[in-house]
This record gives C-alpha cells, structure tokens and sequence, in this order.
C-alpha cells in the first residue's frame, strides 16, 4: 500500500508541473512580449523570416521597417541580417532583407548580410559570431512580440546583452498574432532551456522564426 501511495503520490506532483511549468512559461512569453525596453546598443540585428524570390514577406518586412526606424533613430550605426535561404531559393532571407534597407535609404556599408540559420539557434550562433569579431557587446534584436523571449534567452547565454526591439507593423505584431504562434513559442522557448542548453538543438526553421 505504502508503495502504491508513493507511486500516486509521485505521478500526481509530474501531472502538476506537467500543467504549471508550462502555464508559467506561457506567461513569461506573453508578459516578455507585451514589454518595450528597447535602448542603443551596438548594432542591430533582424532576424530572418520568409522571403519569396528577393521580396520580403509580411512578416519579415515588418522586422525591416521596425530595423530601418531604430537605425534612423539613433539607437545602433551597424546593422546585421542574418538568415538563409530555403532550398531551391535563389536568394537568402539576410540578402532580402539587406537588399530592402538600402531600397530605402540605408547605406550598404552599414549594413552586414550574414546568410546563415534556418532557426533561431543557428541565426544567433551566426551574428553573435559577427559581433564577437567586431568586439561588439550589446544587440537590439528585431523581431516578432511572441519571439522576444527565445530569441533574447539564446543571445544572452551566448554572451551578447540582448535587447528585443518587437515588431509593430505586419501579421506578428501585438494584437495581431494567433494564439497558435504564442503556443508555439512556448514550446520552443521550453524546447531550448530544456534541451538547447544542453547540447540537444531542435531546429525551428519550419516555423516563423
């Protein structure tokens, strides 16, 4: 009996924290997403979504537009794109993107493509690499509200002072994003403090980010 009300005893506490970590961490993704801190920082990072032959999609010219304000603004005098192309792809999400900023009035050589990352994990690997090569410390990363946490919890463990500067423009921005991207999210952002921080990446690059 003592080991049948040890045995119940155990099931019922996983049952609860299978119910409220991940309760919490919708929370944390959700309360992240509603803040706006953003502050100058060394450069500026968009980070890739779909792109379709050169031309951004809605989302990712959201990131542009929201990248090409906070450079006009003063907040950071370097930018990077960063994200590769999908296969078949002529051209590659950071290309897109840097080619759109110049389009609108953002000099080319403040502008650093990096065409690398289908998935959060990855792109950050690839800026951070750039940033550490130019002695570069803190990032205003330039993304969806949903994204904000992952994306600034990937940077920070690889050493960078990430700030998230969330989209307020396109289909990903507060007000506008589906419940199913915040869950979504979620489950990366625990995908990665679970296992990412490990050694275990699971890429997210069928996602939006």
């Amino acid at each position: 009996m003592l080991i049948i009300k040890l045995m119940r005893k155990t099931i019922g506490i996983l049952v609860l924290l299978a119910i409220v970590f991940p309760a919490f961490a919708i929370g944390k993704t959700w309360y992240v997403a509603r803040q706006d801190t953003i502050a100058p920082s060394d450069v500026i990072v968009v980070l890739g979504t779909a792109q379709y032959d050169g031309v951004p999609s809605d989302a990712l010219r959201a990131r542009l537009v929201e990248a090409k304000l906070l450079f006009s603004s003063g907040y950071a005098t370097a930018i990077i794109t960063v994200g590769a192309g999908a296969p078949g792809d002529r051209t590659t999400e950071a290309a897109s993107s840097k080619a759109w900023l110049v389009k609108h009035g953002i000099k080319s050589s403040d502008i650093t493509a990096i065409p690398k990352g289908r998935d959060t994990f990855v792109s950050t690997q690839s800026y951070i690499a750039e940033m550490k090569r130019r002695d570069f410390r803190s990032v205003l990363i330039v993304t969806d509200p949903f994204h904000c946490l992952r994306a600034t919890t990937i940077a920070n463990d690889m050493g960078a002072k990430g700030i998230c500067a969330q989209v307020r423009t396109g289909p990903n921005a507060w007000g506008r994003a589906s419940l199913h991207y915040l869950v979504r999210e979620t489950g990366a952002y625990l995908a990665y403090i679970s296992l990412g921080r490990r050694g275990i990446h699971l890429s997210d690059h069928l996602g939006q980010a």
